[in-house]
C-alpha cells in the first residue's frame, strides 16, 4: 500500500509525497465495489496522487507504469477524474465521505472509457481475492462465486492478454 502525506492547506492542491520505500501504486480496473474498507480508501488516496502527477503537481511516480492508460487518454485530467468519480460514488454507497472537491475534473466514469482488457481484469482479480483473503476473508467470501469481474465503471472491457504495463 501507498504511504503518502499531503502538504499544503488547500484540499487536492498540497503536494504528495513518498514515504515508504517498497511503496506500491495500484489503480484498480475492478469496479470498486469489489474493494474493502481499506482497498477502496487506499484507491481514493492513489488515485488522488495520480491526479496530482498527471497534473504535473508533483515530482514522484512520474513514470509509474499504471498512469500510462490515463495518459493516453484524449484528456488525462478527465480520465482520472472519472476514475476518482467512480471511486467516490461506491463510497457514497457505503455511507462514506470523500471529498469530491479535491477531484480536479470532475467527469461521469462512463463517459471515460478506457480499455481494459479481460486478461487484465482476471489478473487483478486473482491479486485482489488474494489481500481480500488475508485481510478481510469475509468480503473475499462475499466475492467468492464472481467468475466475471465487472471493471470500473471508467473502463470499457474488450479481450485481450494482461497489461504490458503490469508488474508480475
Amino acid at each position: 500500500m501507498l504511504t503518502t502525506r499531503r502538504s499544503g492547506s488547500t484540499a487536492g492542491q498540497g503536494e504528495w509525497v513518498r514515504i515508504g520505500q517498497n511503496a506500491a501504486m495500484r489503480l484498480w480496473s475492478l469496479h470498486p465495489g469489489y474493494l474493502d474498507r481499506q482497498g477502496l480508501t487506499a484507491g481514493w488516496r492513489e488515485a488522488l496522487l495520480a491526479q496530482a502527477v498527471l497534473a504535473g503537481r508533483t515530482k514522484g511516480y512520474r513514470s509509474h507504469p499504471q498512469l500510462a492508460r490515463f495518459r493516453a487518454a484524449t484528456d488525462p485530467s478527465a480520465s482520472i477524474g472519472g476514475f476518482l468519480v467512480g471511486i467516490a460514488d461506491e463510497a457514497d454507497r457505503r455511507g462514506y465521505r470523500y471529498g469530491r472537491s479535491r477531484i480536479l475534473t470532475p467527469t461521469d466514469p462512463p463517459a471515460v472509457a478506457i480499455e481494459v482488457t479481460d486478461g487484465q481484469l482476471g489478473y487483478e482479480w486473482e491479486h485482489l481475492l488474494a489481500k481480500l483473503r488475508q485481510r478481510s476473508p469475509q468480503v473475499a467470501e462475499e466475492h467468492a462465486g464472481v467468475t466475471v469481474p465487472r471493471p470500473h465503471p471508467c473502463f470499457r472491457q474488450v479481450r485481450g492478454p494482461v497489461a504490458e504495463w503490469e508488474r508480475r
